[in-house]
């Protein structure tokens, strides 16, 4: 279904910068509850005002840019030309959350020149929405400004009103694996997590956060700030001024260049995103993010099927297994020498054993890593160009052996490309190694770019591995592969796009309970990340640990939630690939839990968020894609609490057979994680159920159509 709806406005004007009232511009979402005011103030530097339900949200905000070798473009603007227009359109999503996305919003496009020379042209498009506003630079064909274009700074700002309780993680120009703090705003100080021993690389250079960030005001106003249609520029940290509740863009850099974005005229600059709501269940449901990327580019992408997926992964986090063998490497080539260690993982057995618990669980594919040589030295070396490819195998893994079983039993195979982030290897060899997928018929690839950046100087979110990214995954678009990336980008929404890219990491995932110094994740980690991180787009969290203390294997980390909670993540923590990452023996020795997994949806016709607060818990209702099956899950921080439901979703005159797998009387995510209760119940659209979260607990229920 495709509806498109659109009005233009026109105005044009030559505005005097003398009197700055008389040249408000004004523009209202669909609902009028968010407006937009732009201006010029008297030295002509523009500015921009939100509001929300009449009360200022963003106050003053300047805007304008800084570059090498040429004036700043920040002042002696006149506005030139305006225009308005009404947009609707409803699209679908050929996989997500949902099938059908409304996307309804106002625009204002502002035209400005400067009115002393070089007079150069610039455009600022605002689209506001009634869950948020959007708004982006546009350096249009001009003589003035002309060839490339050095951006040392862009200076966008957010001028607060209130000193907002915030949940926030360090601009960390290298990685987001950081856990949230939960301050106000003024409270903010990232500097003090520029060192972490857990963490393969950080670099913090300013007192600022990563985003998407998310505030809520005394007054119940949710705020979450962010970007959208990052493309061929540097990603966007916020630089906090904690006296004057402000933040300001501060771009990712680089220690090669004395630039931070490379340009050529004509050219846009991403989204800045504010998503404004009045609760935080609505924050969730915002389409805003993937609503600003431009439509689908590659056409029918039938052949990503989203799957459950297990994996040869999660043992070698607890130290069962290892992904090298141990070769050595001799005149540039691995060998073996026959001194392998006997603790390696990807064997073909190993897979196999995969491959038939898959096969007998609905659970549609299995992640091989360690399969291919080069594990050895792949970290803590410098010397990681050419340690890797991505076609050799170690001897004891057959790929073809491995996938032509996986095919016998209807389980697919999922690549994994851990590049250690030597980005001039992996380049070389993308049609290689997408090329030997394509071979096999696989269709999805988890990449991993864990380590410092190398060529050295450049950082995991500047503009250079910006580019890294999205050329790895439009590159494998050209071989049918879907990309499931590790230590990425920030998610902006790309996948509307491209929608081959499918789920990324991009957070403090599950492996830190396996092996983090500091306890691991504590129980409110993932009700922060559902308001923030999972704003941006899908996260491949690896949920689905029934073994919560594996004492077996490290007795001083453990899963910090409830066997319930870790069902319940099917459901909170969306992606089209979720892993069921525990061991095959631990899923084997708890059938009934393992019902849950076996049974839970992974593509959505609809999702309803029934209930929520940012850091203390959440519950999320989703409608499966063909069966018309919904499920839902709810999770809480280190608090108990009783949450009532209501079942209005759900179909008319229809009667579903409910199974409820929820914390026991005693459980606790640390004294009795373990302490599960599953009952079966009949439930109807009128029905109500009052549900208890333990400390760190959840629920999930699946409710099938009788």
């Amino acid at each position: 279904m495709k509806i498109k709806f659109i009005i233009l406005f026109i105005t044009i004007g030559f505005f005097s910068c003398s009197d700055a009232d008389k040249n408000v511009l004004e523009v209202k979402s669909p609902d009028s509850k968010i407006a937009v005011n732009f201006n010029i103030d008297n030295e002509g530097k523009p500015f921009y005002k939100v509001k929300f339900n009449n009360n200022i949200v963003v106050d003053t905000s300047y805007l304008g840019f800084e570059f090498k070798d040429v004036p700043a473009l920040n002042e002696n603007f006149i506005i030139k030309n305006t225009s308005t227009s009404i947009f609707n359109e409803t699209w679908r999503m050929p996989w997500g959350e949902q099938l059908d996305v409304a996307d309804n919003y106002t625009e204002l496009k502002i035209e400005l020149q400067e009115e002393t020379s070089p007079e150069r042209f610039l455009n600022i498009v605002f689209k506001v929405y009634d869950d948020g506003v959007g708004f982006r630079y546009e350096f249009p064909e001009q003589s003035r400004l002309r060839g490339d274009v050095f951006i040392t700074e862009e200076h966008t700002e957010f001028n607060l009103k209130e000193d907002y309780k915030t949940f926030w993680i360090p601009g960390d120009w290298d990685i987001y694996e950081h856990l949230y703090n939960t301050t106000n705003l003024s409270e903010i100080d990232a500097l003090q997590f520029a060192n972490h021993n857990d963490l393969a690389q950080t670099y913090i250079p300013e007192n600022a956060v990563n985003t998407p960030v998310t505030m809520v005001g005394s007054d119940g106003v949710h705020l979450s700030f962010h970007e959208a249609a990052l493309i061929d520029y540097s990603g966007m940290t916020l630089k906090v001024d904690t006296k004057n509740l402000n933040l300001k863009s501060n771009l990712v850099g680089s220690e090669n260049v004395d630039y931070k974005v490379k340009r050529t005229v004509p050219f846009n600059t991403p989204w800045r995103t504010i998503q404004i709501t009045d609760n935080a269940p609505d924050l969730v449901e915002s389409n805003l993010i993937v609503n600003l990327n431009e439509p689908n580019k590659l056409g029918d992408v039938s052949w990503f099927k989203p799957m459950k997926y297990t994996g040869v992964w999660w043992e070698m986090h607890l130290g069962k297994s290892s992904w090298d063998y141990g070769m050595e490497m001799i005149d540039d080539e691995w060998v073996d020498t026959g001194k392998a260690h006997g603790k390696h993982g990807a064997t073909t057995e190993n897979v196999k054993e995969f491959i038939d618990f898959s096969a007998k669980n609905n659970i549609g594919g299995v992640l091989v890593e360690g399969w291919n040589t080069g594990w050895e030295r792949w970290i803590g070396f410098e010397d990681r160009e050419g340690v890797f490819d991505f076609v050799t195998t170690y001897p004891d893994y057959d790929i073809d052996e491995v996938v032509r079983y996986g095919k016998e039993k209807g389980v697919d195979i999922i690549m994994h490309h851990e590049t250690s982030a030597a980005t001039e290897t992996y380049e070389k060899q993308l049609d290689t190694a997408y090329a030997l997928m394509k071979k096999y018929g696989m269709h999805a690839v988890k990449s991993g770019y864990v380590g410092k950046i190398l060529p050295k100087g450049e950082y995991h979110h500047g503009q250079y591995m910006v580019n890294q990214y999205n050329k790895a995954a439009i590159k494998a678009a050209e071989y049918e592969v879907a990309v499931n990336a590790h230590e990425p980008i920030k998610a902006t929404g790309l996948r509307r796009t491209y929608p081959n890219i499918i789920s990324r990491e991009g957070l403090r995932g599950q492996e830190f309970n396996a092996w983090a110094s500091d306890g691991g994740n504590p129980p409110e980690h993932l009700p922060i990340v559902a308001f923030t991180r999972m704003l941006s787009g899908p996260i491949d969290f690896t949920p689905g640990i029934f073994n919560i203390k594996f004492d077996e294997y490290k007795k001083d980390n453990q899963v910090n939630t409830t066997l319930a909670q870790q069902l319940a993540l099917y459901v909170v923590i969306y992606s089209p690939v979720q892993m069921a990452a525990d061991l095959v023996e631990h899923y084997e020795a708890n059938p009934e839990p393992l019902q849950f997994i076996k049974d839970v949806g992974v593509d959505w016709e609809r999702t309803k968020v029934l209930n929520g607060e940012v850091g203390d818990y959440v519950t999320i209702a989703r409608k499966e894609r063909e069966t018309g099956n919904w499920f839902v899950g709810g999770i809480s921080d280190e608090n108990s609490r009783v949450l009532e439901l209501e079942f209005s979703f759900l179909d008319d005159n229809q009667t579903y057979e409910a199974i409820i797998y929820k914390d026991g009387k005693n459980a606790h995510w640390n004294d009795n994680p373990l302490d599960i209760k599953i009952e079966k119940i009949d439930i109807k659209k009128d029905s109500k159920l009052t549900v208890k979260l333990a400390e760190g607990g959840g629920f999930a229920i699946s409710l099938k159509k009788t």
